[in-house]
């Protein structure tokens, strides 16, 4: 072992002193704008902020919860109208790849 590898000691208190300054970081959020399409129900609020490290199905369990559906109701989920993102996929992925318009309809 040379003597400048840092100890066992010295690595896990740089561990911990990485694991708090990640836990410092700002929770950034991302503003979504839902639309309805067709015969779904109009939202009185259309505007939400939702923390960018959630996943998509994040959203899809708020939205459901917000119109009062069941798990069962068919609830289909578009982003620009475009493409249906998967449940795993991150809220901050989605948002990069739309340049930040990101509307769900």
């Amino acid at each position: 072992m040379s003597q400048n590898s840092p100890t066992e000691s010295e690595r896990s208190a740089a561990a911990e002193e990485a694991l708090r300054a990640y836990k410092k970081l700002p929770d950034n959020k991302v503003v979504i704008r839902f639309k309805s399409v067709g015969s779904a129900p109009i939202m009185k609020q259309n505007f939400f902020k939702i923390t960018a490290s959630h996943k998509f199905q994040a959203v899809v369990q708020f939205l459901r919860k917000e119109l009062r559906w069941k798990p069962t109701d068919p609830l289909f989920t578009y982003i620009n109208s475009s493409f249906a993102p998967a449940p795993d996929d991150s809220v901050a992925a989605l948002f990069k790849v739309t340049r930040g318009n990101l509307f769900h309809t």
